[in-house]
């Protein structure tokens, strides 16, 4: 195996471990930043794979903004009294260990699948076409992220403010 070969699954494994690590762990907060890590990871992933745009945006889309939106969601809930909204039954029970043999069994079937040897064409570098996007998105569509960016500060400014005040999960008694 070659140099990249050997770096792509070493970076799988990690970023596998940190998916399992969003599922596995019951502290949200934990929970979110190994949600971090899994995007970052992916992020890097697509750069193995010299998907560099690829790269960039999943860190400044995922890793950046969709996580700060979940953690701001995390600050508005009680969590205490969150983790007595899941139910010990016998029924829960079984209807979590089947779900979770069903995506095993498509993990297993994925990767039998996917274990023949197939070879992807390289794309061409056509050298100017981020450059392009870039101008494009900059100058075309410049109120589009000025207004999502705006947004975006009303809903971090509102969450801290929703969970400040009187009766929020983080208000000062």
């Amino acid at each position: 195996m070659t140099a990249d070969a050997v770096l792509f699954w070493i970076l799988a494994a990690i970023t596998l471990a940190a998916a399992l690590t969003v599922v596995l762990v019951t502290n949200p907060v934990y929970s979110a930043l190994s949600l971090v890590m899994t995007m970052v990871g992916i992020s890097a992933l697509f750069v193995t794979l010299n998907a560099y745009f690829i790269a960039g945006v999943q860190l400044i889309v995922y890793a950046g903004a969709v996580m700060v939106l979940f953690v701001m969601v995390l600050m508005l809930f009680d969590l205490k009294h969150e983790l007595q909204a899941f139910t010990q039954g016998k029924v829960s029970g079984a209807i979590k260990i089947g779900v979770v043999g069903m995506l095993s069994g498509l993990i297993v079937g994925a990767i039998l699948m996917s274990s023949g040897t197939s070879t992807v064409p390289a794309v061409a570098a056509e050298g100017d076409q981020t450059k392009a996007l870039g101008k494009i998105l900059f100058s075309q569509y410049l109120f589009g992220f000025e207004a999502l960016g705006v947004l975006l500060l009303v809903v971090a400014v509102g969450a801290v403010a929703l969970s400040r005040s009187k009766g929020g999960t983080h208000a000062k008694h």
